[in-house]
């Protein structure tokens, strides 16, 4: 299937890996020229390595802390015109509500929820009198399943399904589109990282990690190239009538709980 995004200019955050290098590589590989950005500039320097190994594809690479004031705009300024903005970045803490300190708070949503707003306040704009353009809001599952020992990163993500779901309503009126996908736990660092705070948070041992990942679908955690699989064919023409909508990518585990 012919998805229309060659020469589609495409700005992923968190992309030197995971999810957002998934996106970058499957953007690639259907013709468009992504944007790559992260704050590691090493890391950053690899993903894009990668992807022109993989696809033959000049990715540009954009060293940048988007938790910082005034990154948004410096991000715009410097990337220019895009068809796709692909928010990805962020790295907000797990723990119960007594558990995650409020600057290890503020400093999550200073990057995921806040982070995702400012580009989209950067690029909405600019895709409204177009009359063109996607933004792609990658969330988690935690804000439509929320869990007490993940509280900051539930209210967070369900912050950002009520901002694309608004947004993604009045867009079609402009000939955007903004739409989310919520994937469950997938094979990343970021979910290692959290399965051990998790088990050091319940048994007071983090080696224990691997309990906090039992009955998964499947039999197994999500890939990242499949939530980017989701992402690049929703941000292509062929998903032309998704907006305003967050797609839960959870194997149907919401419902076995």
């Amino acid at each position: 299937m012919d998805l229309q995004l060659d020469g589609k200019r495409v700005l992923i955050t968190g992309a030197s890996k995971g999810i957002g290098l998934a996106c970058a590589l499957a953007f690639a590989r259907e013709g468009a020229e992504p944007i790559l950005v992260a704050r590691d500039d090493a890391a950053l320097r690899a993903a894009a390595e990668t992807i022109r190994d993989a696809t033959g594809k000049q990715a540009r690479a954009v060293t940048l802390d988007l938790a910082q004031p005034g990154a948004a705009q410096r991000l715009s300024q410097e990337a220019g015109n895009i068809d796709i903005l692909v928010n990805n970045a962020g790295a907000v803490p797990g723990g119960a509500i007594d558990q995650v300190q409020d600057e290890r708070w503020r400093a999550g949503w200073e990057l995921k929820v806040h982070g995702y707003i400012d580009l989209a306040r950067h690029y909405y704009p600019r895709m409204r009198d177009a009359g063109a353009g996607v933004i792609a809001n990658i969330i988690g599952m935690a804000g439509s399943a929320p869990r007490a020992d993940y509280i900051c990163g539930a209210a967070a993500n369900a912050s950002l399904i009520a901002f694309t779901r608004a947004l993604g309503g009045d867009a079609p009126r402009h000939g955007v589109r903004v739409f989310g996908v919520n994937p469950s736990r997938t094979r990343t660092d970021r979910v290692l990282t959290l399965a051990k705070q998790r088990a050091q948070a319940r048994w007071g041992d983090e080696s224990r990690w691997q309990e906090t990942l039992s009955d998964l679908p499947f039999g197994r955690l999500m890939e990242p190239g499949e939530v980017a699989d989701m992402i690049v064919f929703g941000a292509s023409p062929r998903a032309g009538y998704l907006s305003g909508t967050v797609i839960d990518l959870d194997g149907g585990e919401q419902y076995t709980r």
